[in-house]
């Protein structure tokens, strides 16, 4: 299969047609081979426009959901980034071409060691940090005394957690999807794209557009029965 075609394809037929305009965005998914953040019998659909599971709770980012994500967070060169739930590590590759410096966390050691590899070539280094998601993630090891101008959530969640807002310096962009809990328990099908930003301690959210990118299922409602 022809990926770098396919690449090109994505770019023209899928990130420039969905309202990214950003430069720096679009040469960032230009250049990251999603190929090389799947499992091998994934590569042949790579590129289509769907989220990718890479592996149990793990996703791969629909590109049009990705790009436009990252749009909206306006990253600059000398932001700290983060990717929450990196799984394989294609939400880092994409920061380390827009930030300054770029921290990859995961609750799976296997996962980071995946990503490592498919990183190694990365033009910034990557900082990983294995973390239980739905912890403390201010006294994780390698995210003590850390905040981050940008966060990427890799995945949807129910709400953004007090403990990932703690890490988002002042002026801080954290861009998630949102797919609140429903009655009766369950994963809506539809959520919001949302993106956070923190003044003066506070962080507001204000809702972008749909996806339907799965929950993480570290976050995912409990089933409720009803006697």
């Amino acid at each position: 299969m022809d990926y770098a075609a396919a690449r090109a394809n994505m770019i023209e037929c899928q990130v420039r047609t969905n309202k990214v305009i950003d430069p720096d965005v679009i040469a960032a998914m230009a250049t990251v081979p999603r190929e090389a953040f799947v499992p091998e019998a994934l590569r042949p659909v790579a590129y289509i426009d769907e989220d990718l599971t890479v592996a149990p709770g793990r996703f791969l980012l629909e590109p049009m959901i990705i790009a436009r994500l990252l749009q909206s967070a306006e990253i600059k060169k000398t932001d700290r980034a983060l990717d929450f739930a990196t799984g394989t590590g294609y939400g880092a590759a994409l920061l380390a071409h827009l930030a300054g410096t770029v921290t990859a966390l995961d609750s799976r050691a296997s996962l980071l060691d995946l990503a490592r590899r498919a990183l190694a070539a990365a033009p910034v280094p990557v900082n990983f940090v294995e973390a239980p998601l739905d912890g403390v993630l201010a006294q994780a090891e390698g995210l003590a005394g850390q905040s981050f101008d940008v966060v990427l959530v890799s995945g949807a969640l129910p709400k953004v957690p007090a403990a990932l807002l703690d890490l988002l310096a002042e002026g801080g962009r954290l861009v998630t999807i949102l797919k609140p809990e429903v009655a009766g328990g369950g994963e809506p099908p539809m959520g919001s794209a949302t993106l956070f930003v923190k003044r003066a301690g506070v962080a507001a959210g204000r809702v972008l557009f749909d996806s339907a990118t799965p929950l993480l299922p570290e976050f995912a409602p409990k089933p409720q029965f009803v006697f």
